[in-house]
């Protein structure tokens, strides 16, 4: 994870600073003034027909360097306004950086504005990035004992991307939800409803609206009582899950249960609502997607499943359409999740839901389906419907995701790597749960968190990433369609990678994935075909729909575990620039040399750069970026060098130890795997449909 990083990034009338803050500190704060000495820093922009610009020219010639001509320009400044002005850095041919001491910048600004040769003179204030959530469950997760605790990378999906390696604390396909939380930390007038199990409202990282969290009333939509088991006749206002754990006498009484749903309660939608809302900054658990965005928990599931009746009439009254005998829905829902899913193609039912519900406006993320590697099926496959498949940390395709060209977009599905049967998950995904094995236990006592060892993996869980990030999209830009939405998520969606994946010792590599058949296919290379456009990146998606009006430098490193002596490349791959620019430079230098590097293999002023350390500790390396419109901006990525290699095999089996069954996803236990089928069995004329656990 990149804690030690600094960004600096453009605004409409100049550059900003962005560095890491104590935690709390809100979104792009502007700092006031120090208590030292007053000095004024401020952004100035020459008129293009500006006579001072005109004289300077004349006066240094046509063979000055960019200092000289900066500096007389500066000087030239200095006299007209009766200031002592000094010249910091050219952000472009016109515009520049003045210091100036005994008078603030905002006074300087003034006067400086107020001259026939500017067309704008501003602040250069100082903003500070979204410091990195105080959740002690996000950065890493220490083993508690040999059975509990963990994983060591903590919540690595949501951080940028990286080589994987457990040291870093970074995985190549990450979504870099932290990147996007400086540019929103969610808006609470965005409404993402979970179609599930239900939730626990008291679990001690959620809250409800009315004491101040994100948790809406919702409405439980289970209309059988036996599959509801609530003690509440019919459909009710209580969107509380009591637990879908089947007994055998239970599955020997209830219609469409058989023994094969005997088994724990799996608080399946606690734990995709904890992904998309659980409280975040707060000092308790896990950090979520969406961060400050409402939850509305729609409960769909009970034990043994759903009914597509209940369902279909839970995502019309989500969206804020009429269901008859149920009041109206006063939280329409921007975002549906359903993280359920069948079998067979998509119905009538399904898609002309599906076509009402995206008429008012509402996007609705499914899971991909858990049969590894089989053909998605409803209602994943219908359309309008952002299917979600499921990647391992490297990239690849998770073992259990189904595939196929229904897939719009994939994202972490989490994998274990190990595959000894006592051996912790090393890439789970984390997330909120119960610790009740049928029925709930209530309160703190009951709050539980997904770790290494009973741990969560599954579509299920790839597809709220997709629902929080879209909730962060609609969080800056409220009137977007379903349609752009889509468009947006699969335009800055980062390529699948080709390399670097294997399997346990003595199995070949993977290779690309195929279309689907009858057989299963486990691990393998994505294509646009099979997994949707490529792997989801919340930062950029957001970026792309809020209006970003600046370039935004982003350094990446491309060298997995960097050791010393062997050159270590970096990339600006994942630089952002605002819709219709280009960036038209690159400039690379070396911040902190560390002692272990001294300067770069080759050239400075492309899109990738290599340095070869000398011997283990870190360096750090600056990134400028400049658009077409003159605009710039700065990271600094700071680089641990060891002396041998490290991190954990990048591949791994990808068979059991990934999951299986169909569609959703679960919390395992290391040797309860099977929790992950998903049955169908008929029920009169309905089918049952339930999320995987």
């Amino acid at each position: 994870m990149r804690f030690p990083r600094t960004l600096l990034t453009s605004i409409v009338l100049g550059s900003t600073l962005l560095v890491p803050l104590a935690r709390h500190t809100p979104l792009a704060q502007d700092v006031g003034a120090s208590s030292a000495a007053v000095s004024a820093r401020v952004i100035v922009k020459y008129r293009a027909d500006s006579a001072l610009l005109k004289k300077v020219a004349q006066a240094v010639g046509t063979n000055a360097s960019p200092e000289a001509v900066r500096a007389n320009r500066v000087a030239a400044l200095s006299t007209k306004v009766g200031v002592a002005l000094r010249a910091g850095l050219d952000i472009s041919d016109q515009t520049t950086v003045v210091h100036a001491e005994g008078l603030t910048s905002e006074q300087l600004a003034t006067r400086l504005a107020a001259d026939a040769d500017v067309e704008y003179a501003v602040p250069d204030r100082m903003k500070r990035r979204v410091s990195v959530p105080n959740d002690p469950l996000y950065a890493s997760r220490a083993y508690a004992s040999s059975t509990t605790g963990g994983p060591l990378v903590g919540q690595w999906y949501l951080k940028p991307p990286g080589p994987a390696g457990t040291a870093a604390n970074t995985a190549p396909s990450a979504i870099n939800a932290e990147g996007a939380w400086d540019l929103t930390t969610g808006n609470p007038n965005i409404v993402v409803a979970v179609l599930d199990t239900g939730i626990r409202f008291d679990h001690s990282d959620f809250r409800t609206v009315a004491n101040g969290g994100n948790l809406l009333p919702g409405y439980d939509m289970v209309a059988d009582d036996r599959t509801a088991a609530d003690g509440q006749p019919g459909r009710d206002a209580d969107a509380s899950d009591p637990g879908d754990g089947v007994t055998q006498a239970e599955a020997n009484s209830i219609p469409g249960c058989s023994s094969t749903d005997v088994g724990p309660s799996s608080w399946h939608g606690t734990q995709t609502a904890g992904l998309i809302g659980a409280l975040t900054d707060n000092g308790v658990g896990i950090a979520s997607v969406g961060r400050n965005v409402r939850v509305l928990p729609v409960r769909v599931l009970g034990k043994c499943g759903g009914f597509d009746s209940d369902i279909v009439a839970a995502m019309r009254w989500a969206a804020g359409l009429n269901v008859p005998g149920v009041p109206a829905n006063p939280n329409r829902a921007h975002v549906i999740n359903l993280s359920l899913g069948g079998a067979g193609s998509c119905g009538t039912v399904y898609s002309q839901a599906m076509a009402e519900i995206n008429a008012v406006g509402t996007v609705v993320v499914a899971a991909a389906g858990n049969s590894a590697g089989r053909a998605v099926s409803d209602p994943a496959n219908c359309p309008n419907i952002i299917a979600v498949g499921g990647l391992r940390h490297v990239g690849t395709k998770v073992g259990f995701s189904d595939l196929g060209p229904e897939i719009a977009i994939s994202a972490p599905g989490g994998n274990c790597v190990n595959t000894a049967s006592a051996a912790p998950c090393l890439y789970p995904i984390m997330t909120t749960s119960n610790s009740g094995t049928i029925q709930p236990v209530a309160g703190a006592a009951g709050s539980a968190f997904s770790d290494a060892f009973g741990y969560s993996v599954g579509t299920s869980f790839s597809a709220p990433l997709v629902a929080g990030t879209v909730g962060l999209m609609k969080s800056v830009s409220p009137t977007i369609t379903p349609a752009q939405v889509r468009t947006a998520l699969q335009s800055t969606a980062r390529p699948f990678p080709t390399t670097g994946a294997e399997n346990s010792p003595g199995e070949p590599a993977p290779t690309a994935c195929r279309a689907p058949g009858n057989t299963d296919q486990l691990q393998c290379y994505c294509t646009t075909s099979t997994c949707g456009a490529g792997m989801l990146d919340t930062r950029a998606a957001v970026a792309a729909v809020g209006g970003v009006a600046s370039v935004q430098a982003r350094v990446s490193l491309a060298t997995q575990s960097p050791v010393a002596g062997q050159p270590v490349t970096l990339s600006a791959a994942g630089s952002v620039v605002p819709s219709g620019r280009s960036i038209v430079s690159y400039r690379w230098e070396i911040d902190s040399s560390g002692g272990i590097v001294s300067g770069f293999v080759g050239a400075t002023d492309g899109p990738t750069v290599s340095l070869t350390p000398t011997g283990p500790g870190t360096f750090s390396v600056r990134l400028t970026t400049t658009d077409d419109q003159g605009q710039s901006s700065s990271d600094i990525l700071t680089v641990t060098v060891g002396e041998g290699s490290g991190g954990d095999v990048p591949g791994g089996d990808d068979g059991a130890d990934d999951g299986g069954g169909g569609g959703g996803g679960g919390s395992l236990g290391a040797g309860s795997l099977g929790l992950l089928g998903l049955g169908v069995a008929g029920l009169g004329a309905l089918r049952r449909r339930r999320g995987g656990r």
